[in-house]
């Protein structure tokens, strides 16, 4: 999908969106879908923590680069945006691990599943790390 022209990105993320509305593994699907995204180490036109000034997802593909963040805000926004999640629980949650330092973006569906805090895929919430501190936490209801 990242490869192509503009309306065919909008175009492959909307038949995405379809096809996890068919899938037997829609949270696997949709973090496989991501994970290869083209990626930027660090996009500071972007305020994690500033929700209001977020880019909307078709903004975002239409950019077409991804940090960790951007990476994660558009894996809860395509569950939401989908049958089969719109009425789940889709959290952004920011996490820094109080050992390593590192930050963590992830999308938590329900308070069960974690997206985007490994690269395996989807994990059970209870299996994230203890030393993990909540920076911020967002629940993505609907897009401006």
């Amino acid at each position: 999908m990242f490869e192509k022209n503009i309306d065919d990105r909008l175009s492959a993320w909307a038949q995405h969106r379809n096809d996890l509305d068919q899938s037997t593994t829609p949270l696997q699907d949709v973090w496989e879908f991501w994970r290869t995204a083209p990626y930027i180490p660090y996009n500071n036109k972007i305020d994690p923590n500033f929700q209001f000034g977020w880019p909307n997802p078709w903004d975002i593909i239409v950019h077409n680069k991804y940090d960790d963040f951007t990476k994660a805000l558009m894996i809860g926004w395509t569950l939401k945006l989908t049958k089969t999640f719109k009425t789940s629980l889709i959290e952004l949650i920011i996490y820094v691990d109080n050992n390593t330092g590192l930050n963590y973006n992830v999308i938590c569906v329900d308070k069960h599943w974690v997206i985007n805090y490994n690269d395996n895929g989807p994990v059970l919430f209870e299996e994230l790390s203890t030393s993990l501190l909540l920076e911020n936490l967002v629940e993505l209801k609907t897009i401006r």
